[in-house]
């Protein structure tokens, strides 16, 4: 499994992340904002918004706030503080470089709060563009192996404009360009697929080697990073190696 959906399962099995619910519905409502905003408030449409809104279903949030927040991305709704998605640039412990991306309707709060920990983590701040050239902006998509062999994903992601195919256990994941999102979220559905996540992320062109008890160090800083409710998600570029792994399920 890659880096970020292994990331992202022992984060759920600990149970860390989001372990208040107030805490999660303004995740997810975020999250719906800004797929709302970007694709329209269609979700037959909306590859984006309607696995939000799978998500938000998923734990169980009102149906109301759900409305409210695709409102609130097509513009219709205009109550409430405006939200904006920010990508900030900063450098971990070692050197690593991490990009943190925001959705915030306090702009001054997340940068503050973010500076912060990157101090306090052995990192630091750094300027636009200062980091960003080391990572390209994809399409990306995972889901179980179960719901469709490597074969026929393969098969689909070529057709639908992917650049890569990966399967590692139980997940199959699907990278590629930008402007190939709708196209391969389509195809997904219209097989039938379950997807299990599906964004525009961060990827690192290169990826560097650490110990062990650096790659924690690393992880513990981007942890606390992805704590904080502004914080979506972070990229980073570092190879986690098996023993690692390990050493993250057990922590």
């Amino acid at each position: 499994m890659s880096g970020h959906s292994h990331w992202a399962t022992i984060r759920r099995k600990k149970g860390a992340q989001d372990a208040k619910r107030g805490a999660l519905f303004t995740r997810l409502a975020r999250e719906i904002v800004m797929a709302a905003r970007e694709g329209g408030g269609d979700p037959d449409t909306n590859v984006r918004l309607a696995l939000a809104i799978e998500k938000a279903r998923a734990n169980n949030m009102p149906k109301d706030n759900i409305e409210r927040a695709i409102k609130r991305g097509t513009g219709e709704d205009k109550e409430g503080a405006a939200i904006e998605q920010i990508m900030y640039e900063g450098y971990g412990p070692h050197g690593v470089a991490l990009m943190i991306e925001c959705v915030t309707d306090n702009r001054n709060r997340a940068v503050a709060e973010i500076r912060h920990l990157l101090s306090r983590g052995g990192g630091n701040m750094a300027e636009v563009g200062a980091v960003g050239w080391q990572f390209d902006r994809k399409s990306y998509f995972v889901f179980p192996a179960s719901a469709l062999d490597y074969d026929k994903a393969f098969e689909l992601a070529v057709e639908a404009g992917a650049d890569d195919v990966t399967q590692d256990g139980d997940s199959i994941e699907i990278t590629g360009p930008v402007e190939a999102f709708k196209s391969i979220g389509d195809k997904l559905r219209a097989a039938g697929v379950q997807v299990e996540e599906a964004g525009l992320r961060m990827i690192a062109k290169q990826e560097m080697e650490l110990s062990t008890e650096q790659t924690l160090s690393v992880m513990r800083l981007i942890e606390s990073l992805e704590d904080l409710d502004d914080v979506q998600n972070v990229y980073h570029n570092v190879r986690i190696s098996d023993e690692a792994w390990a050493a993250l399920e057990a922590e």
